[in-house]
């Protein structure tokens, strides 16, 4: 890009894919660290799941998923498989919430200007997957239903293959990736609560308001202990799950009532990033991986079961949904942005970057599972070909992705190496003290 002055009267477009704060930066580091991890045991679930589903005791496989636990009252007599997609999954999305809303309150994404980008990358990358699933799937009885399976991109499952192809990519990306899964959560919660509720009892909904409001009130006064903040959460994901409601939606519904910023106003973690740092954990290492072991099991049936899946218009249009669908509505979204405004990609950047990107987002998994479990019923026909669907979807989609990346592997290198340069010997990188000292 070119470092030409604008003309006078015309003030210069933000930049696409800054590198951001020093501060922002060693904390994305930090969550794409946990990330890593999470993804990486996510992989090993889902891989045991089909090598035991495919194997001689799939039968024990399926027993296990279908096995039901829990009391009567409250509709809380699920399975197994239930219980990690509704309760589980909970955890997974309340620790979204908690990283959208401190994000947009106190990151670098309060920036209007900062925000608009992966806002708008992520409603193209979830708007374009679902018309090119739509368009495979006209005229297909019933198979509309699945419209919004391929719209959703699984951040650890991302960061994970990101990890493992060793790419040094530019943080300005890198953090784009994040803050693009954590608003394309959000749309897929959103999608869930209003287009994947069969029925709506209100009385329950109303009752959960109540456990909702006190936990609000707990948090605003900066109360942490998990004594009152957990039975009060499990009240609240009760009713909600009892109203008809996807009980995840509770988990973000929850952590939009922490407060990010501290109570006396001073620079620092707040409780919104406390309770976050808590519960990562628990959401990167147990939740999610669990919740991938019962939803990626799927009997193929051997290359006659792979044909049969491979004729399903479901199966294909959440291929090409992922695989086409995703990288052109990320990366168009972000192309008509700079195009229509004064933004400009960042000088260190080429649009081969953001294409690389926006093929990885391609890799849905977890909320792309729930919302085919959610569409056509867990065990179903239907069900086994959209996970044969993303698997195979998201498989592609990683290979593209690491072929476009690792090319540009030695010039991320370069640029780390030069971001990285501490030359005054003060703990922060020069670079950051430049952009301050430019801003």
């Amino acid at each position: 890009m070119s470092d030409a002055v604008p003309p006078p009267g015309r003030r210069p477009g933000p930049r696409l894919f800054t590198r951001g704060t020093w501060l922002e930066r060693s904390r994305t580091a930090e969550v794409l660290r946990a990330e890593t991890t999470g993804g990486l045991l996510l992989i090993a679930a889902a891989a045991v799941a089909l090598v035991w589903a495919n194997s001689p005791w799939s039968e024990t496989y399926y027993d296990l998923r279908d096995y039901a636990v829990g009391p009567e009252a409250l509709h809380l007599h699920l399975t197994l498989g239930t219980w990690a997609a509704d309760g589980l999954l909970a955890i997974f999305f309340f620790v979204a919430g908690l990283e959208l809303k401190r994000e947009f309150v106190a990151g670098d994404l309060r920036d209007p200007r900062r925000a608009a980008l992966p806002v708008v990358a992520a409603v193209g990358g979830m708007a374009t997957p679902a018309v090119v699933y739509v368009l495979w799937n006209l005229g297909a009885d019933g198979s509309l239903d699945g419209w919004a399976i391929p719209t959703a991109t699984d951040i650890a499952f991302a960061v994970a293959i990101l990890a493992v192809i060793s790419t040094h990519l530019p943080v300005g990306l890198r953090t784009f990736l994040l803050t693009l899964a954590v608003v394309d959560d959000l749309l897929a919660i959103t999608i869930i609560a209003l287009f994947y509720t069969e029925e709506l009892h209100l009385d329950y909904l109303g009752l959960a308001v109540l456990p909702i409001g006190l936990f609000a009130v707990l948090v605003q006064r900066r109360i942490r202990s998990g004594w009152l903040l957990v039975p009060i959460a499990l009240v609240a994901w009760t009713l909600v799950h009892s109203s008809g409601v996807h009980a995840t939606v509770a988990g973000v519904v929850l952590a939009f009532t922490v407060p990010v910023r501290r109570i006396d106003g001073r620079d620092g973690p707040g409780l919104a990033e406390h309770l976050e740092h808590l519960t990562r954990p628990i959401s990167a290492g147990v939740a999610v991986p669990i919740f991938a072991f019962f939803a990626a099991g799927v009997t193929v049936g051997g290359l006659d079961g792979l044909r049969s899946a491979l004729t399903d218009p479901i199966a294909l249009g959440i291929i090409c949904g992922l695989v086409v669908g995703k990288p052109v509505g990320i990366a168009g979204a972000t192309w008509l942005l700079a195009t229509f405004t004064r933004a400009e990609l960042d000088d260190e950047l080429s649009w081969i970057d953001v294409i690389g990107m926006s093929m990885l987002a391609g890799v849905g998994f977890t909320v792309s599972l729930l919302i085919g479990e959610l569409a056509f019923g867990t065990g179903s026909a239907a069900d086994d070909h959209v996970k044969v669907g993303v698997l195979l979807g998201s498989l592609t989609a990683v290979l593209l992705a690491t072929v476009v990346l690792r090319s540009r592997n030695r010039t991320y290198r370069r640029v780390a190496e030069i971001e990285e340069r501490d030359d005054d010997g003060d703990g922060v990188p020069d670079v950051h003290q430049h952009d301050d000292e430019t801003d």
